[in-house]
């Protein structure tokens, strides 16, 4: 076939998902575009078929084929779809744009998924036309701060940030019950189970991929429930989710690894005599970074959205608090410093 690409997998790209790989050698390809020719089989590595997500690994040979824009048959953006995109965007500097992506919203598309962050980034395209990029993703039903990139190499160097973990993500969620600790450090290796109709993330020491994630409890509504901060130190999927069950102390909310709440699908969420409202009760709410062109350390905070907001305040938490969390931690951009103190019990 005219045009096919036999590109060598680079050290840099190790491990990486090949759907993610292919959406920066195939720049301006709708993602949905890119897994229906993954589907067909159009991309082979080492001269076999893949699947979308499929790690790959350095100096295997993966065989692009081209791919035109118009097979996409994708929808023009509507004017409605264009004002609601800008109207995420909470920061722009002209290299970087962060959205406060709402819970519900796709990062990417897929099977069923025909809306979602990536179809919709002409909305945000410079005054040369050119479309930002995706740097990172956020899951469909986790709200808060998505970075976008306006060039191919703010793009690549975000993905070095990231990759490298340069980088502080805070998340805030709502568990129930509350933690034994006031903070601590969740160690514990993911793996992939399940059949792809009922797929999900487990803790698996043999098998699984090395996580960490620390956490920082900010308030307490009794045992009952409190308002946590997490920080990933590591990447994986549905990371934050997992760990937080395996403490024991599921996100309120989460119908894919909150027992009781699976249990109970169809329930109103209620606590405490408080009903709250029907969703995954996570949210990223800040990153901080150093700005691969300013190299200055930027912060971009995300607000709660109204539903997350309303629950927050009816479990007495206050949702515009300054607390800083993981204050017994010094983490120095750039050196990969982090000194922390033993994990203190609730008093």
């Amino acid at each position: 076939m005219s045009g096919v690409k036999l590109i060598e997998v680079e050290q840099d790209d190790d491990g990486q998902r090949i759907d993610r790989w292919l959406t920066k050698k195939l720049p301006g390809v709708p993602f949905s575009l890119i897994q229906k020719v993954m589907r067909k089989g159009q991309v082979r590595v080492d001269g076999g078929r893949v699947k979308t997500d499929t790690r790959l690994k350095v100096g295997q040979i993966v065989r692009v084929p081209p791919v035109q824009h118009r097979e996409a048959g994708e929808r023009k953006l509507s004017s409605t779809d264009a004002n609601y995109m800008r109207s995420l965007v909470i920061y722009d500097d002209g290299d970087i744009i962060a959205i406060n992506k709402p819970s519900g919203l796709a990062t990417q598309g897929g099977t069923n998924v025909t809306r979602h962050v990536d179809g919709m980034l002409e909305a945000l395209n410079n005054q040369d036309g050119v479309k930002p990029r995706l740097v990172h993703r956020l899951d469909k039903d986790t709200s808060g701060v998505l970075l976008l990139a306006r060039s191919a190499n703010i793009a690549r160097d975000l993905g070095k940030v990231f990759k490298g973990r340069d980088i502080q993500k805070i998340y805030w969620a709502l568990v129930s019950p509350a933690p034994l600790m006031n903070n601590g450090e969740i160690r514990a290796p993911i793996h992939k189970a399940g059949s792809s109709q009922n797929e999900k993330m487990v803790v698996d020491v043999e098998e699984g991929l090395a996580a960490t994630t620390l956490f920082d409890v900010m308030d307490r509504a009794h045992k009952q429930a409190a308002f946590v901060a997490f920080w990933p130190r590591t990447g994986r999927t549905h990371q934050i989710r997992v760990h937080a069950e395996h403490l024991g102390c599921p996100i309120i909310g989460d119908r894919k690894y909150n027992r009781r709440e699976i249990e109970h699908e169809h329930e109103e969420i209620t606590l405490d005599d408080q009903k709250l409202h029907k969703r995954l009760h996570l949210h990223a709410r800040e990153i901080t970074f150093k700005h691969p062109k300013s190299k200055k350390i930027t912060t971009i905070t995300a607000d709660l959205p109204k539903d997350l907001n309303d629950s927050w305040q009816a479990l007495g938490f206050d949702p515009s608090t300054k607390t800083k969390p993981f204050q017994d931690i010094d983490f120095r951009f750039g050196k990969k410093e982090i000194k922390k103190t033993k994990a203190k019990k609730k008093k």
